[in-house]
């Protein structure tokens, strides 16, 4: 049987030596197994990031594939440290911070263990601080080599124990949809919303129309723009606003070749509320 495929995300950047000590510690495992980067350049500290990142990503994968995830702000306490079987085939691997939340909600949880500690890498006893290399990714290589079983790693408890961060729902009606800004394409500056494009059909909006985009942060106004709702980029002039169904089918924001994030200083989570109506 072909070994699992092991993908890794962190906030570790790659601007000292986490990444490839914990790449160096999957191939001393064993040197035949495949490591991919999902991304390590998840913003520090940022559960949120990390679990919709995670979304974003496991399903293009093949079933079986197995996800590190350490945004870890909480390295060395009693967090748990988790490993999910998921309803549809993918184990992830991760502090449970928050970081499997969009994980919970879209894919569902068959089983949850927490790593025992008694399975943490051979002479990493003497520092608690990176379970990344120590922990996560010295036992998702022992997993995807066939050197420990799933239920070995440590014990079971209730999916319903895992940490969730709230995930506030769109709102659509004729004429008008609310959400919030859910995440930022960081290269690009486009901002992301939790509004879908069937919450778009259910107001009535077609390509071509000319709607408000009204964003408020912690209860000010701080953007009320008209702008088209359009297939792609190049709809507008270059440096014009518009709205864009993304690739992930969400209602999302963009400057055509600009940044939105950075034109208007806007942000990201649930307290980024978005409305847009009919001009």
């Amino acid at each position: 049987m072909e070994k699992p495929i092991l993908v890794f995300q962190t906030d570790f950047t790659y601007k000292e030596g986490a990444v490839s000590a914990m790449y160096g510690v999957v191939k001393s495992v064993d040197r035949s197994l495949e490591i991919f980067t999902g991304s390590h350049e998840i913003p520090h500290f940022d559960a949120w990031s990390a679990s919709y990142r995670l979304w974003q990503t496991v399903r293009f994968w093949p079933k079986g594939t197995i996800f590190v995830s350490v945004v870890d702000p909480g390295v060395g306490t009693d967090r748990r440290a988790a490993a999910v079987k998921t309803k549809d085939g993918y184990i992830i691997i991760t502090p449970d911070n928050g970081s499997l939340t969009h994980i919970v909600k879209f894919h569902g949880i068959e089983e949850v263990r927490m790593i025992d500690y008694a399975n943490r890498r051979p002479t990493s006893e003497g520092s608690a601080v990176f379970d990344g290399r120590d922990l996560f990714g010295y036992n998702a290589a022992r997993l995807a080599a066939g050197q420990i079983s799933f239920e070995e790693l440590g014990p079971e408890y209730p999916a319903e124990e895992i940490v969730m961060i709230p995930m506030p729902k769109a709102h659509s009606e004729e004429g008008m949809v609310s959400g919030y800004f859910e995440i930022v394409d960081p290269n690009f500056g486009n901002m992301w919303s939790n509004i879908l494009a069937e919450d778009f059909e259910h107001a009535g909006f077609e390509y071509g129309d000319e709607l408000v985009l009204k964003v408020e942060h912690e209860g000010k106004t701080v953007l009320e723009k008209a702008m088209p709702y359009c297939k792609a980029f190049g709809d507008v002039k270059k440096g014009d606003p518009l709205l864009y169904t993304n690739e992930l089918l969400h209602v999302s924001a963009a400057l055509s070749e600009g940044s939105m994030l950075e034109e208007y200083k806007l942000g990201f989570g649930p307290d980024w509320k978005v409305e847009i109506r009919r001009k």
